[in-house]
C-alpha cells in the first residue's frame, strides 16, 4: 500500500482558515480564538505544523508587505494598522506560544490516552480471558467433583449411583470444556471408574458372600426347627384324625389341612438376611453388560463354598450341624433363584444340589460303614429325615436322599435283627421255663398289654382272681416285649419316609420270621434238648402254643393303622408260625420221650414167665402202677387237651411197641402160647383202663398185637397166608414180626422133650418158613 501523502496547505487554505477563527473578518469586533483550537488540532493530526508555521509566516511577510504598501500610501493608517499588527504579532506570538503549548498539552494528553485506551483494551482482554478461564475452571470444578463424589460413592456402597455419575459425565453438553485436554484424560479414565466400581460392588459381593456362609447355619436350623414344629404338630393332628394317618407332612393333604403361616427364616426376629449386596451387584453388572462373567463368578464362588461344607472323614457327631448348613446354603439358593430373575438358572443351583447330596451319601456311607449299633443309624435318619422334609418344601428333588436312607434302612434293620437275636437267645438262656407269677392287678394288667394272645383268653385272664399262675413263662413275656421294641425301632425308622413301602414291609416280615424261627423256635429246640424235668417240658409247650398264636395276632395288628401309621403296605403274612408247629410237635416227642423213659423203669420191673404152664386171667402187677402214674402225670400237664391226648398216644403206643418187643424182641429166644396169652391179657387190661379215662380211640394202638396174637392162639397162620384174609382180616400184621414170633415159639418147641411140644414146634417153624417164603426180603 502507498504511503499516505500529506496534504499540502495553499494560500486559499490558509486564508480560508484564518477567515474561520475570524482573523481577517473586518466585521468582526473580537478575535475569536477559541476557533482555533480544532484548526491546531487538525494541524497537530496531520502533523504539517512546520508547513503551516510557514505558510503563516509567508502570509505575515505578505501582510507585512501589503501592510507597507497601505502604509506608504497611508502613513496614518499605517502607523495605526502597525500598532495593530503589533498586536496582532504580539496575539499571534502567544498564540503560538499557546498553541506550541497547548500542542504539547494535547500531544501529552492524547498520549496518555492512547496509552490508557491500550491498556483498558488489554485490560478488557485479559478480563475476558480471564472470565473465560473462571468459567472453564468453574466447569472443571464441578466435573471433578463429581468424579470425587463418584469415589465417595463407592466408598459408601452406593455402586448405582456412582455408575449414574459416570454416565452424567459422559453425557455433558458440548462446551468449551469438551475441547479441552483435561476433558479428554477424564473421558479416557471413565472406563477405569467403571472398572473400579465393578471391582468394589464385587468386593462387596464377595464379602456378602463369606457372610451368608457364616449364617447358612442358623438359617438351616430355623428351618429344621420350623419344620420339626410343623412335623410335630401334624402329627398331633394326625392322631386325633384317623383319616389323616397316611398323610405325611408335606402331603397334599397336610398342606390343605393344616392351617400354618409360613415362615420366612430369612427375615424373621431371630435373622435378616440382607440380599442387597447381591442385587446391587446383579444390577451393576447388568449395566455394565457383564452379567455373564458375574454369573459363571457366583457359581464358581457357590461351588467352592459348598465343597467346603462337608469334611473327610465325615465325623457323625457333626452331622446334626453339617446338615444344617447345608439347608441354610440351599435355601439362600433358593431364594436367590426366585428373586433374582435370569440370573440364576435351576439347572445351575441342582448341579450343586446334586453334587453335595452325593457327596453327603458317601460320606454318611464311609462313617457308617463299621458301625454296629442300630442306634447310630437311627440318629442319622432323624437328621436325614428332618433334613430331607424340610428341602422337599424348597422343591429340592429328594429321591437320592430317600435311597439312602433306604440303604440305611437295609443295614439298620440287619443291626437291629442281630442286637434282638441276642437278646433272645440270652432270654432262654436265663428262662427257668416256670409258670409266670403276677400278684397285683397293674402287673396283671402290663404283662396282658404286652403279650398277644388270643381274644378269649385274654378276657378270661384279665378276669382271674389274684395271685395268677399265667400259662406262660418269664421268656414268652420278655420275647413278646422285645418283638413289640423291635417293631417299634423298625417303624420308627421308617416313620416320615414316604416310598417302598412293600420292601419295607417285606423286609419286617422276614426279619420277624428270621427272630422267631431261628432265635426263639431253635432256641426252644435247643432248651429242650437240655431239659429233663416234664414240667419244664410242659411249660416250654405251652409257650410255644402261645408263641404260635402270638404269630396270628402279631400279623392281625401289624395290618393295623395304629402300629403302621404312615405306611400302606400289604398285609404281613409270617411263615414262622409253621416253624412253631414243628416245635410244638419236637416238644410233645420230648413229653412222650420223658414219659417213655419213665415207663422204661417200670418194665424194667416186670418179672414174666415166658414159659408157663398155665394162661393167667388177672394183669400182670406192674401195670397197675404203670397206669396210676401214667394219668396221674398227664392229667396234671397244663397243657391242652389234644396235646394231652398226644401224650396218652405215644406212652400207649410205647407200651403196646415194648409188649410186641417182649414176643419179637432178640432179648428172649423162646416162649410158649402161655406166655403170648399173659401179654394178650395185660393188653386187654391196658384198653380197659384208657377206656376208664374216657380214652378209649388209644386202644387201636394195640391193633396189631392183638391181630397177631389172634394168627397165633387161633392157629390161623394158614389163613393169613391166603391174601384176601389177609387183606381183609390181618392187614395190620407185619410178616415179619409173625416169622419172629412163630420162630419163637418153634424153639420153645423143639426145646420139650414131649413129641406133642416137638410136633407143636416143628408145625410153628414150619408155618414161620411159609411166611418167610411168602414175604422174601420183607423186613417189616
Amino acid at each position: 500500500m502507498a504511503p499516505q501523502r500529506r496534504p499540502q496547505y495553499t494560500q486559499e487554505n490558509i486564508d480560508q482558515q484564518l477567515q474561520q477563527i475570524h482573523l481577517l473578518d473586518p466585521s468582526s469586533s473580537s478575535e475569536n480564538l477559541e476557533q482555533l483550537g480544532p484548526i491546531i488540532k487538525q494541524i497537530h493530526a496531520n502533523r504539517q505544523q512546520e508547513a503551516y508555521l510557514r505558510n503563516l509566516q509567508a502570509l505575515i511577510a505578505t501582510k507585512d508587505s501589503e501592510i507597507e504598501q497601505i502604509c506608504t500610501d497611508n502613513y496614518q493608517e499605517f502607523i495605526s494598522s502597525a500598532s495593530t499588527l503589533f498586536t496582532v504579532k504580539s496575539y499571534t506570538n502567544n498564540l503560538r506560544d499557546k498553541i506550541t503549548t497547548l500542542d504539547a498539552s494535547v500531544s501529552q494528553v492524547g498520549r496518555g490516552l492512547v496509552e490508557k485506551k491500550r491498556t483498558l483494551l488489554q485490560s478488557k482482554k485479559t478480563a475476558a480471558k480471564l472470565d473465560e478461564a473462571i468459567d472453564t475452571l468453574q466447569a472443571c470444578l464441578k466435573v471433578l467433583d463429581v468424579v470425587n463424589r463418584i469415589g465417595e460413592l463407592i466408598k459408601e456402597g452406593k455402586y448405582w449411583s456412582a455408575l449414574r455419575s459416570l454416565e452424567d459425565i459422559q453425557s455433558l453438553p458440548s462446551n468449551s470444556l469438551s475441547q479441552t485436554p483435561f476433558y479428554q484424560h477424564l473421558l479416557s479414565s471413565l472406563p477405569s471408574l467403571r472398572i473400579q466400581i465393578q471391582n468394589a460392588v464385587t468386593a462387596s459381593m464377595k464379602q456378602w458372600l463369606l457372610e451368608i456362609r457364616n449364617v447358612s447355619g442358623l438359617v438351616g436350623k430355623l428351618a429344621l426347627e420350623a419344620m420339626d414344629y410343623r412335623t410335630r404338630k401334624w402329627r398331633s393332628r394326625r392322631e386325633k384324625d384317623s383319616m389323616l394317618r397316611l398323610s405325611r407332612v408335606g402331603s397334599a393333604v397336610e398342606m390343605v389341612i393344616q392351617e400354618r403361616s409360613d415362615t420366612n427364616v430369612l427375615d424373621s426376629e431371630k435373622l435378616k438376611v440382607d440380599f442387597t449386596p447381591l442385587y446391587q451387584c446383579i444390577h451393576i453388572y447388568t449395566t455394565l453388560d457383564s452379567i455373564d462373567d458375574l454369573r459363571r463368578s457366583y457359581q464358581a464362588d457357590r461351588k467352592a463354598q459348598s465343597d467346603l461344607i462337608l469334611p473327610d472323614p465325615l465325623p457323625l457327631a457333626s452331622l446334626v450341624s453339617l446338615t444344617q448348613e447345608i439347608c441354610g446354603f440351599f435355601i439362600i439358593e433358593s431364594h436367590v433363584l426366585q428373586t433374582t430373575g435370569n440370573f440364576r438358572s435351576e439347572r445351575e443351583v441342582e448341579e450343586l444340589w446334586e453334587a453335595l447330596v452325593a457327596r453327603l451319601s458317601s460320606a454318611v456311607n464311609a462313617s457308617l460303614a463299621n458301625e454296629t449299633d442300630p442306634d447310630s443309624f437311627l440318629r442319622v435318619k432323624e437328621c436325614l429325615i428332618g433334613f430331607t422334609t424340610t428341602l422337599e418344601s424348597y422343591s429340592y428333588a429328594t429321591q437320592s436322599l430317600h435311597s439312602l436312607i433306604l440303604t440305611l434302612f437295609e443295614k439298620y434293620a440287619s443291626l437291629l435283627e442281630g442286637q434282638f437275636s441276642r437278646r433272645f437267645d440270652s432270654i432262654f438262656l436265663q428262662d427257668d421255663h416256670l409258670p409266670m407269677q403276677v400278684t397285683i392287678p397293674s402287673e396283671r394288667d402290663s404283662v396282658l398289654a404286652v403279650v398277644w394272645l388270643d381274644p378269649s383268653e385274654q378276657d378270661a385272664l384279665s378276669k382271674s382272681g389274684l395271685p395268677l399262675s399265667l400259662p406262660w413263662s418269664q421268656g414268652f413275656f420278655l420275647c413278646c416285649q422285645d418283638i413289640r421294641n423291635f417293631i417299634q425301632k423298625f417303624y420308627h425308622f421308617v416313620d416320615g419316609v414316604s416310598q417302598h413301602h412293600g420292601n419295607i414291609d417285606e423286609l419286617l416280615n422276614k426279619s420277624l420270621d428270621k427272630l422267631l424261627a431261628n432265635h426263639i423256635s431253635d432256641s426252644i429246640s435247643k432248651c429242650l434238648s437240655s431239659t429233663s424235668t416234664l414240667s419244664q417240658v410242659v411249660q416250654i409247650v405251652s409257650n410255644l402254643e402261645h408263641f404260635e398264636v402270638a404269630c396270628s395276632e402279631l400279623e392281625r395288628s401289624l395290618t393295623t393303622p395304629s402300629i403302621r401309621s404312615t405306611q400302606r403296605g400289604g398285609a404281613i403274612r409270617l411263615s414262622s408260625s409253621s416253624s412253631f408247629a414243628n416245635t410244638i410237635i419236637l416238644a410233645l416227642n420230648r413229653v412222650t420221650g420223658l414219659i417213655t423213659s419213665k415207663l422204661d423203669d417200670f418194665f424194667d420191673l416186670a418179672e414174666y414167665d415166658w414159659k408157663p404152664q398155665s394162661r393167667e386171667d388177672t394183669p400182670s402187677m406192674y401195670l397197675y402202677e404203670l397206669i396210676n402214674w401214667l394219668t396221674t402225670i398227664v392229667d396234671s400237664l397244663v397243657i391242652k387237651e389234644t396235646y394231652k391226648d398226644e401224650a396218652y398216644r405215644g406212652a400207649v403206643g410205647y407200651i403196646a411197641e415194648c409188649l410186641m418187643n417182649f414176643m419179637i424182641g432178640p432179648d428172649i429166644p423162646a416162649m410158649n402160647e402161655n406166655a403170648i396169652s399173659n401179654i394178650l391179657v395185660d393188653t386187654e387190661f391196658l384198653e380197659g383202663e384208657m377206656a376208664r379215662i374216657g380214652r378209649a380211640h388209644l386202644s387201636s394202638v394195640f391193633a396189631e398185637l392183638h391181630s397177631m396174637v389172634s394168627v397165633v392162639l387161633n392157629d390161623a397162620v394158614q389163613d393169613y397166608l391166603v391174601p384176601q384174609v389177609r387183606q381183609t382180616a390181618y392187614s395190620v400184621v407185619r410178616p415179619k414180626r409173625l416169622q419172629t414170633l412163630l420162630e419163637k415159639l418153634s424153639r420153645y418147641g423143639s426145646s420139650r422133650r414131649d413129641a406133642q411140644s416137638r410136633e407143636r414146634g416143628e408145625r410153628r417153624r414150619k408155618e414161620a418158613d411159609a411166611v418167610g417164603r411168602v414175604f422174601p426180603g420183607e423186613n417189616r
